[in-house]
């Protein structure tokens, strides 16, 4: 997980985060703030033993985004190769 990458991501992470665990609280989100170890740390309090299956999902998000990003530059460069 690229830190840096999750903070600048975070508006939109927070949006689909709470839509999909209901639990955590406009206060939790902003005591994260952007910051993946607080990030896992409150999701550790809310949801205890599910905490591995709320940080697959965090990854498998960020991955996505990041995946969605490479085919977009990829796109872009063959664009302007032609």
């Amino acid at each position: 997980m690229n830190r840096d990458k999750f903070k600048g991501d975070w508006d939109e992470f927070k949006r689909e985060c709470r839509e999909k665990w209901g639990h955590l609280t406009d206060d939790d989100l902003l005591e994260c703030d952007g910051d993946y170890e607080k990030f896992l740390a409150v999701v550790q309090k809310r949801y205890g033993e599910r905490k591995d299956e709320v940080e697959r999902w965090a990854d498998d998000w960020y991955s996505e985004r990041e995946q969605a990003e490479i085919r977009r530059r990829h796109a872009t460069v063959s664009r302007n190769q032609m």
